[in-house]
């Protein structure tokens, strides 16, 4: 089995690169993937089957696009499109349906797997907390201990409050490109250490637990 996984940002890359060669690992079966990031999560067009602006370079806005051309080259295939993105602030059976509606005008549609992490994907960093600490051994446990896991709460805020120094304030006075630099940083140490079966975060173990299904390996039970 191969997988073609769209990400919104280079931090999710990052910690995708560690995540996904752990859920795949299996003794009696190779399976292959390629993760393609892209630059923000940007906005769906209105127009699914229209013209897409070729200069937009955010997942959302090339999608259409994007999953029409994978229709056509892997349909002889057994490999499969898994699109993984931020809930941010929307209603999550909302936004799902919207991202099927994209499939839905594809002729023909590749067979895909929509996974959407609530609130950011720094929640699924924070559902094993055990690898924050791995990572960051001075990490506010304090802050930790009062994340509520896939709150709408400021996620990344969140996860910047217990691990970096002086606060998600004084991270957001530098601004970016330094938060998005920070992020990385954060993904590539913890998400070595990440335990996928044993992960805290319900929209991580459904993004878990599809992808083996795609993939043909039998359910772990959660440790």
């Amino acid at each position: 089995m191969h997988c073609e996984i769209l990400i919104e940002d280079k931090s999710g890359k990052i910690a995708l690169r560690s995540i996904v060669d752990k859920i795949l690992n299996s003794e009696d079966q190779e399976h292959s993937f390629r993760i393609i990031a892209y630059k923000g999560i940007g906005r769906l067009p209105k127009d699914l089957r229209g013209q897409i602006d070729l200069r937009k370079r955010t997942l959302l806005d090339c999608l259409p696009r994007v999953l029409r051309g994978y229709g056509r080259s892997l349909r002889r295939s057994e490999a499969a499109v898994v699109v993984v993105v931020d809930l941010d602030q929307k209603d999550c059976r909302d936004f799902k349906q919207e991202l099927l509606d994209v499939l839905n005008v594809c002729d023909p549609a590749p067979t895909t797997l929509f996974r959407i992490a609530i609130e950011e994907g720094e929640a699924w960093l924070l559902g094993d907390r055990n690898a924050v600490l791995s990572a960051y051994p001075n990490a506010r446990i304090s802050i930790l201990n009062s994340y509520d896991q896939d709150a709408i709460c400021g996620t990344w805020e969140v996860l910047a409050d217990a691990i970096y120094p002086g606060n998600s304030a004084a991270l957001k006075k530098k601004g970016y490109p330094i938060i998005g630099r920070e992020k990385c940083e954060w993904a590539g140490k913890i998400a070595p250490y990440m335990q996928v079966d044993s992960n805290q975060s319900q929209s991580f173990r459904t993004f878990r637990d599809g992808l083996r299904h795609l993939a043909g390996i039998p359910m772990v039970e959660a440790k």
